[in-house]
């Protein structure tokens, strides 16, 4: 089959057709993984409105930047499932593809008997991926959840924020992204096993389920001690210093992880009286006493600039950092470097800016320019023309 110029692709997955029947941000991040990987990405849409996040704001020439940041390089098609003519469309699209990846509430494609069980039967070697807010078994299967949903109830809210404050949601939608992640990590671990045995896998991923095995140490700790973690700012709950600090400017962090660096820490900032105080000797004391060690530390940082303390630290080999926003993320060098601050190919206005590929592969060249999002249909005609012809693959 040939592919269209616009979305032939380099990469790991190049060659591979993934129909995206998912909306808003779990399952389209998932499947921008995967076009970064250079699959190729048919997006499945509903009528008139097509996907949810078209309608998020803000808006650059009509167009969601919401929607563009996580939709670039996907093709477009309309797929009403209430009419037979579309699913049949539908299924012309299925007879080439490799996977299926899908968000929809529990039972709903079964109804059009475009769930797992009945398109294995058609299409064996079709690998299908569905990520939704609670998996498809347990009591809260068929609950509707949002990230803030699976934030609250997975404990996170829990242990984020200012320590007394209101429980505090994360500045992104981690609940949502981290499903995405587990998701296309299971869809390319499917990829390989069919290399080995030929046959698709159905893969079920829950945003809550996601969101708990990201509670990195906190569930281990708690059984262990029977001790609630609680918020704690910028802190670290077992290091010390590891948290923003203020300097006679603006505040910056620093990240002194064991004693080697916390050692090199006060003698680049001349404070090494700091060293033969007992209640810094170890990490474990650092931590107890971290309120008398954050109030000696900013009694000296109080004294220079973020940038010249940054400066210094990183001459002596201490991990530390300005707390950029986005205005300087945009900018920064680093990034600038390793092509993750990309505009986007076509815009008028040359000013939208999104993430670029953060997975770095030999002999795969990062893209100069974000392929543009696509217009809802935008591809109807083509894939219509291109799919006319296929014919099932039952075996």
């Amino acid at each position: 089959m040939t592919i269209p110029a616009p979305f032939l692709s380099q990469g790991p997955l190049a060659g591979i057709t993934v129909i995206d029947m998912t909306h808003v941000l779990s399952g389209p991040y998932a499947t921008l993984i995967l076009r970064h990987l250079g699959a190729r990405v048919i997006k499945i849409e509903r009528p008139c409105f097509g996907d949810d996040a078209r309608s998020f704001g803000p808006f650059m020439e009509g167009k969601s930047t919401y929607f563009q940041a996580i939709n670039g390089g996907k093709e477009s098609i309309v797929i009403d499932l209430d009419k037979e003519d579309d699913r049949h469309l539908l299924h012309k699209l299925l007879t080439s593809a490799d996977m299926l990846v899908e968000n929809f509430r529990p039972g709903v494609l079964q109804r059009y008997e475009l769930d797992y069980v009945s398109l294995h039967r058609l299409y064996p070697r079709l690998i299908y991926g569905s990520v939704t807010g609670f998996g498809q078994t347990g009591p809260y299967r068929n609950r509707p959840a949002y990230d803030i949903v699976v934030q609250a109830m997975s404990g996170l809210m829990s242990v984020t924020g200012q320590p007394g404050g209101r429980p505090t949601r994360a500045g992104v939608s981690i609940g949502d992204m981290a499903a995405g992640l587990y998701l296309a990590i299971g869809l390319c671990a499917a990829i390989y096993e069919r290399t080995l045995t030929g046959g698709g896998r159905y893969i079920d991923v829950a945003m809550f389920d996601c969101q708990v095995a990201l509670l990195e140490n906190l569930l281990a700790d708690y059984t262990a001690t029977g001790v609630l973690p609680q918020p704690l700012g910028t802190q670290h709950p077992s290091i010390a210093p590891f948290s923003v600090f203020r300097a006679v400017d603006t505040s910056m962090v620093i990240a002194a992880a064991n004693d080697s660096l916390f050692n090199k820490l006060c003698c680049a900032v001349e404070r090494q009286d700091l060293l033969q105080d007992r209640r810094f000797h170890t990490n474990e004391l650092r931590h107890k006493h971290v309120a008398a060690l954050t109030l000696e530390l900013e009694r000296t940082l109080s004294t220079k600039s973020a940038r010249q303390w940054i400066d210094c630290l990183q001459r002596a080999g201490v991990p530390c950092g300005p707390v950029n926003t986005l205005d300087e993320v945009i900018h920064d060098s680093q990034l600038a470097a390793r092509g993750m601050i990309l505009p986007i190919s076509g815009d008028a206005t040359g000013q939208l800016r999104i993430a670029g590929n953060p997975i770095k592969m030999d002999g795969v060249t990062d893209a100069a320019l974000a392929l543009p999002s696509p217009d809802l249909d935008a591809d109807r005609d083509r894939l219509i023309h291109e799919f006319s012809g296929t014919e099932a693959h039952t075996s």
